[in-house]
């Protein structure tokens, strides 16, 4: 009959062999929360960019330091994160973002759905601002293969 004897083998000797299992299981479980909450970590504000067949590639705009400009779809501006009540403000705190830039590239990120005109007033106002560059970011048009 068998009997566990506390660990330990017929020879008095202890088991030396480490249970994996239960680290698995809890590294499938981080890896499943990684997967799921990966997505919800966007940068910036979401908005659904228009979409073109020949984007240029804009890496600088990936930098945690790039300024960027995002137009809603109802309007709403902002910059970074942070939502700007007043257009008057984006001039005064764009220019206070670039006093301590060498690089002076603003990125526009607006919504396909946004009033044109909304997007022209936030690009006049930020070329005021003083800018060197200014970069309209898009998406690319993922092609079907035809079957």
């Amino acid at each position: 009959m068998a009997m566990s004897n506390g660990g330990e083998t017929a020879a008095g000797k202890a088991i030396a062999d480490i249970n994996v299992t239960p680290m698995v299981d809890i590294m499938l479980v981080l890896l499943i929360i990684f997967m799921v909450v990966t997505p919800l970590l966007q940068k910036g504000v979401s908005v659904d960019l228009a979409k073109t067949r020949n984007p240029r590639e804009m890496k600088e705009a990936d930098r945690d330091d790039a300024i960027i400009v995002a137009v809603t779809r109802d309007g709403k501006i902002f910059l970074r994160d942070e939502l700007v009540e007043k257009k008057d403000k984006l001039s005064e705190k764009v220019k206070d973002m670039l006093t301590a830039k060498v690089d002076k590239t603003v990125y526009i990120r607006s919504d396909r759905r946004a009033r044109y005109g909304e997007v022209v007033d936030v690009v006049d106002i930020v070329r005021a601002s003083g800018v060197d560059a200014l970069g309209l970011l898009t998406a690319k048009v993922e092609e079907r293969s035809a079957q």
